[in-house]
């Protein structure tokens, strides 16, 4: 059992990328971290529980070992997700749901398990791993975009549910990232020639993006100083660039926005 001072965190995705950052961002910062993912790859100082967040058993169970062990919970950080790419019209039924089933039901599913106990307990944060794709709708990756979105629009709608609670539900937009996500992805580039080449080009750039992204490792200390914040804002968008970027999606027309990121990656 922790002290009163020591936050309990879970981080899902933790094996990886943004998710492993930011655990080992938190337990640095003296927290007491489980990590939720299907790959065992130790870190010194953070438990491993073996969760596919898609498994409801699965999550329920590992929710209630943290519970039993720590007897709080003050922190979820929803990291696990994966991304696929792709023209719509090629991409399978099978694809786009299991998209959505890791990246925004993950999500729920992870969070419906521990409300009930941040309801009673009275605090809390849910932090919800978010992309500025969610506003800047991104062509030939048009699930994930769709997924994240979903994402963002939950979080505002649930951050409004339960703050009578003293829970807080937070969601950080993030941008192009250098992390193995890129090679992680589900690439497709069926219809590429029916598309004039557009596919590969627009997988192409955005793989360049991410190649050249923000430091993973000031991501998870960003998204770990969060944690700690007292009265944190709803919305959190990492780096300068992607603030602005985020910004004139929301303040353009439709098509304007649609012309920009079209030329970017259409």
């Amino acid at each position: 059992m922790v002290g009163e001072n020591n936050k309990v965190v879970i981080v899902t995705g933790g094996s990886s990328g943004i998710g492993r950052c930011t655990a080992s961002a938190l337990k640095e910062n003296g927290c007491i971290v489980y990590e939720f993912s299907r790959r065992n790859i130790p870190m010194e100082g953070v438990t491993h529980l073996s969760v596919d967040v898609t498994d409801e058993d699965a999550v329920n169970a590992a929710v209630q070992q943290v519970i039993q062990k720590e007897t709080k919970i003050d922190a979820v950080v929803n990291c696990a997700g994966f991304g696929i790419s792709g023209a719509v019209e090629f991409t399978s039924m099978e694809q786009a749901k299991a998209q959505f089933d890791v990246n925004f039901f993950g999500t729920v599913t992870v969070n419906k398990a521990v409300l009930p106990f941040l309801r009673r307990q009275g605090k809390g944060h849910i932090v919800n791993i978010s992309s500025v794709a969610a506003v800047a709708h991104i062509p030939f990756q048009t699930f994930y975009s769709a997924s994240k979105a979903a994402v963002s629009s939950y979080s505002y709608a649930l951050a409004n549910e339960v703050k009578p609670y003293g829970i807080h539900v937070i969601v950080v937009e993030l941008g192009d990232i250098c992390t193995g996500f890129t090679k992680a992805r589900q690439k497709s580039i069926l219809g590429d020639d029916e598309y004039g080449g557009r596919i590969s080009r627009s997988v192409s750039q955005m793989e360049h993006d991410e190649q050249n992204g923000m430091d993973p490792a000031r991501i998870g200390r960003y998204i770990a100083g969060i944690v700690e914040k007292k009265k944190p804002a709803v919305v959190y968008v990492a780096g300068a660039q992607y603030k602005f970027l985020s910004l004139l999606c929301k303040l353009l027309p439709a098509a304007a926005r649609g012309k920009i990121v079209g030329k970017i990656y259409g």
